[in-house]
């Protein structure tokens, strides 16, 4: 009888791990992504939306290329997505740009207790989410939250004599503005921007009003008004525009977006940032411009506008090296002078406990806090 050999153990060194876009076509929409994706001018379709972190996007580079997203993140080691997340339940961060030609539906998204008892179907997951403006046109607006005094049986008086807008809170929006919306906060995003948009992981929309338009079949798009007025906030609403904190560094400007229990997002743009990842949570970086290296001890990778990259939590240090070449003869970088600078998102789960004492112990005041922190 032989004796039965020793079941083999494989560990996979951390690496970053680069994910390829999921281009989705949206009747508002647009035909050309440049210049974030410069490739993608012409376009026969009009694409309204870049999902970054769709489960069923494909994992681009790394140990794990060839797999989707959602098949990567339970077979990557604990140690991979963070104490945090050791055992691969839902991937918890949806992550998109937002492309719109035309006004979005006038839409409501409902929250996680709603959502877990009427749309178990659908992941029984509420979506809160934050809006990062990447660039926008003189005028672009966005429609967030209802004008004090608005009620339920408004609301409905408007929606039917086609005058819902007048009930909106209106936000005229510059590139780096930054809006928090909580679920059941109704909205809707207007043309001549886009957004980088970071959210719980839903799909989850009531359409309340969408302007009249037809489907490609001619027929108008479906609305889910009751469902709309079963979740929606019709008193004060926690969001609205962030004022985020400035953490900057000589090598690296640092802003602390928005954060709450869902989701932390930050924005850089480094010249040579050195950084370390937290053992709690793997990090999604994505590069609004520019290009460089992405570097560590086992690694050395070139990035570009347009990526999105997943940072293992037991990545350790690394360093985003902005306009650098690539390769470099024994990793001795040069900057190329003239390049767009490197502007990053950097998105992650917090511990919201520790994420508050953090900034407590860093000197940060409750004032400061209330200004990009909701709970």
């Amino acid at each position: 009888m032989h004796a039965r050999k020793p079941r083999r153990s494989w560990t996979v060194e951390p690496e970053p791990f680069r994910i390829e876009p999921k281009f989705v076509e949206r009747i508002w929409g647009m035909r050309s992504l440049a210049p974030l994706f410069p490739e993608k001018t012409n376009l026969p379709e009009t694409i309204g939306e870049v999902w970054l972190t769709a489960v069923d996007c494909k994992v681009a580079t790394g140990p794990f290329a060839g797999k989707t997203l959602g098949e990567a993140w339970r077979e990557m080691p604990p140690d991979w997505r963070g104490t945090r997340f050791a055992e691969p339940s839902d991937f918890p961060l949806l992550i998109k740009f937002i492309f719109p030609n035309d006004k979005l539906s006038i839409q409501v998204h409902p929250d996680d207790a709603y959502a877990s008892v009427h749309e178990k179907a659908a992941g029984g997951r509420g979506k809160t989410e934050m809006w990062h403006v990447l660039s926008a046109e003189p005028g672009a607006q966005v429609l967030a939250g209802l004008k004090p005094g608005t009620t339920r049986e408004k609301f409905v008086a408007s929606l039917e004599a086609n005058a819902l807008e007048e009930l909106f809170v209106s936000w005229p929006v510059a590139a780096g503005d930054t809006m928090f919306l909580p679920a059941r906060t109704p909205h809707t995003i207007g043309p001549g921007m886009v957004i980088c948009e970071v959210q719980e992981y839903s799909d989850l929309t009531y359409r309340v009003y969408d302007y009249g338009r037809l489907d490609a079949s001619g027929k108008p798009r479906e609305l889910h008004i009751q469902k709309a007025l079963e979740v929606m906030c019709f008193g004060p609403t926690s969001g609205g525009k962030t004022r985020p904190l400035s953490v900057s560094t000589k090598l690296c400007q640092r802003s602390i977006l928005s954060a709450c229990s869902y989701f932390a997002v930050e924005r850089l743009e480094p010249l040579a940032l050195q950084s370390t990842t937290d053992r709690e949570h793997f990090d999604l970086l994505i590069f609004a411009s520019g290009n460089g290296v992405l570097d560590g001890p086992s690694f050395a990778v070139p990035y570009r506008q347009g990526e999105c990259w997943l940072l293992p939590a037991n990545l350790g240090q690394f360093y985003v090296i902005a306009g650098a070449k690539f390769p470099a003869k024994n990793r001795q970088y040069e900057q190329s002078m003239g390049t767009e600078p490197t502007t990053a998102i950097r998105a992650y789960v917090p511990n919201f406990s520790n994420f508050k004492s953090q900034l407590i112990q860093d000197g940060v005041s409750e004032s400061q806090m209330s200004q990009f922190l909701f709970y």
